[in-house]
């Protein structure tokens, strides 16, 4: 068995080798294999390949028998390019970062501790003291949660501890914990939008979340209200939301994930066809809000569990897509075994 790493993945080689019991050849490859079939010739039945991205359009993709992704999302995987008897399975672990980002997000919109820091000297100490301006507190704000997964619940245990208001919008969750104060079903949106004093995206990109978030929504928030995008870009309608920071029509945005991506090591692609940086209530963040230095050894302990599972042909975790199998011919029925119901 080999596993192909691709791109970013393959920055992690050795921890996957370190966590790893079946003995195998790992081997990396270029971000540009992932859309590629430039590399598919080495790739066997029995290998398995992490990327974060795979397509092949218009071209046969190779055999093999695992795409682990190695996140949650699944948006850069084109399903349909897969081998039918390929299983896909993701991984989590992000959840922890993501809500400490998203709590020292709103703290910090609350606290301003930068501009507290930047305000500081010896030389202006007894007029800045004197002339001190209070600011604001996360206790008693209301959290508005567009998804209430693994990273929403996160998010509100820890927000729960600061005294936070919790509205989750989730169509499947229910919330058996207390963590939340309601969960509202997806047609409750505008009753969470315009409760929220910060509005965190935490829902998968899908065909039903692309664009949820668009002027009428971004109108029904506070005109105080902060949207914080640690999700997916696309969630939020790109030009209504440049207008609405840029109008004022709500108070900021964090805004951790974005609309272009580079695809090859010497991409060149600017983040949004927006400059959002240069406007004074966003805050612009490198899609960074889980990358820490604990979270890939945590992510590659568990891909490589599912590969030893893979090799020991135990069921796989988090399974995202099984094997399709192969159509069967079997004759028509005669008369007598058609249902006449």
């Amino acid at each position: 068995m080999k596993v192909f790493m691709i791109g970013e993945a393959a920055n992690h080689k050795d921890k996957l080798a370190a966590f790893l019991t079946t003995a195998c050849d790992i081997v990396p490859l270029p971000r540009e294999a992932a859309h590629s079939a430039d590399f598919d010739s080495a790739i066997g039945p029995d290998d398995v390949v992490v990327s974060l991205r795979f397509s092949r359009k218009g071209m046969a993709a190779p055999d093999f028998r695992l795409l682990h992704v190695p996140g949650a999302g699944l948006d850069g995987i084109d399903m349909a390019s897969l081998p039918a008897g390929c299983h896909v399975c993701n991984v989590f672990e992000h959840e922890i970062p993501i809500a400490e980002f998203v709590l020292a997000a709103m703290l910090n919109w609350e606290i301003r501790l930068d501009a507290l820091r930047a305000s500081f000297t010896t030389d202006t100490w007894s007029d800045t003291y004197r002339a001190r301006v209070p600011h604001g507190e996360i206790h008693g704000k209301t959290l508005g949660l567009i998804g209430f997964g693994r990273i929403g619940r996160t998010i509100a245990q820890r927000a729960r501890a600061f005294g936070m208001r919790i509205l989750a919008v989730d169509q499947f969750a229910t919330d058996t914990g207390g963590l939340a104060d309601a969960v509202l079903p997806p047609d409750r949106l505008p009753e969470a939008l315009g409760a929220a004093d910060f509005l965190v995206i935490a829902c998968p990109l899908t065909e039903q979340t692309h664009g949820l978030i668009g002027a009428a929504e971004l109108a029904a928030m506070k005109p105080t209200g902060v949207l914080v995008n640690v999700s997916r870009a696309p969630i939020v309608d790109e030009a209504a939301l440049h207008d609405a920071l840029s109008r004022g029509v709500i108070g900021g945005a964090v805004l951790d994930v974005w609309y272009g991506y580079p695809a090859g090591a010497e991409d060149r692609v600017p983040p949004s066809r927006f400059r959002f940086e240069d406007l004074p209530n966003a805050v612009c963040t490198p899609h960074s809000s889980a990358w820490t230095t604990q979270l890939p050894e945590r992510r590659y302990a568990f891909i490589a569990r599912n590969i030893d599972r893979l090799a020991a042909d135990e069921p796989l975790l988090n399974v995202v897509r099984t094997p399709i199998p192969e159509p069967t011919s079997e004759p028509s029925p005669g008369p007598e075994e058609m249902s006449l119901s």
